[in-house]
């Protein structure tokens, strides 16, 4: 027996073939950017079809398990994915329903299923309490709670891209949220160019890039370089990971918190430092309690998620 877990993203959809062990037995990627609607729902259905058709006797797919970069509705099956244009309430379920038969199949968010696959094969593993702080091109956390992924009353919990972390309130928060909008992938080279605008006498490495070209990848570049204002863009964004962090632990109380996504690639070796801001903010016993890690899943969090929903689904 097997599950396939599909991972969606902005750019590509992974899809995987996972023993009850959690070993990969098959794994694929196909390209998303450019589709919309219903073209990415039948990239998925074409490519469970696919996996339909490659197992052999004996190893059929027992359940599927899908992860997308959103909002998704437990109650109406319906998905909402802000970088897949047309997918505000969009019937998932429905459209690749027929490519699956009669296997069950379950979506989640992939903040959601970030966590629930660092739980059974990452750096979680054991918690029954732990966070998986997303830091990607957005924010995000998957929080389980007790064994079991907390989920609100309209499925939206762990939307801290809109934690308030500073003040006054500017309208600039209103599309992504005030802590998205300064410590996210596109966060950092939108606070660095902010930063390059007010300051005319700064002729460090950034001013040799053309500001629409300054990534998050060129800020802590700079950084390395120790550039003043790459130091001063990712100190402020260890502040703001820091004081999230604190909220998260005064008012969780997790075992761990996982560091993950794009960013935590280059941020990891940040960790500690994140822990010391987060300590001065944090309930001080919590603080002490809790263990701040990065993912052991990297870009494969979200896949080895979607493979244990799949095997939830069926009770194993």
């Amino acid at each position: 027996m097997s599950v396939l877990g599909l991972d969606l993203g902005g750019t590509k959809l992974a899809a995987a073939l996972f023993n009850e062990e959690g070993r990969i037995l098959h794994r694929v990627v196909k390209r998303v950017a450019g589709r919309k609607g219903a073209d990415v729902a039948r990239l998925i259905a074409d490519l469970i079809k696919d996996y339909m058709s490659l197992v052999g006797k004996g190893n059929e797919v027992a359940s599927i398990g899908i992860s997308v970069p959103g909002i998704s509705y437990q109650a109406t099956r319906k998905v909402w994915a802000p970088n897949i244009p047309g997918w505000t309430d969009y019937p998932l379920y429905d459209e690749v329903g027929d490519a699956a038969g009669d296997i069950p199949i379950v979506i989640d968010s992939d903040r959601s299923c970030y966590i629930l696959g660092e739980v059974w094969k990452g750096n979680a593993a054991g918690c029954r309490d732990a966070i998986f702080l997303g830091v990607g091109t957005g924010i995000g956390a998957g929080i389980m709670i007790n064994g079991e992924v907390l989920r609100g009353s309209h499925d939206i919990a762990g939307a801290i891209g809109w934690m308030a972390l500073d003040r006054p309130f500017s309208k600039k928060y209103v599309g992504c949220g005030c802590f998205e909008y300064h410590a996210s992938g596109e966060g950092i080279p939108r606070v660095a160019r902010e930063f390059l605008k007010g300051n005319s006498r700064y002729n460090g490495v950034l001013r040799n890039i053309a500001p629409e070209k300054i990534t998050t990848h060129e800020v802590f570049k700079a950084f390395d370089e120790e550039d003043p204002i790459a130091i001063k863009v990712i100190n402020q964004s260890i502040e703001f990971w820091g004081m999230a962090a604190a909220n998260l632990v005064s008012l969780l109380n997790p075992e761990k918190i996982i560091f993950g996504g794009g960013v935590f690639g280059p941020a990891k070796r940040l960790v500690p430092m994140i822990k010391e801001e987060a300590s001065k903010w944090s309930q001080p016993v919590g603080i002490n309690q809790v263990i701040f890690d990065v993912s052991a899943l990297g870009g494969d969090a979200g896949i080895y998620g979607a493979g244990y929903l799949a095997l939830r689904r069926i009770g194993i």
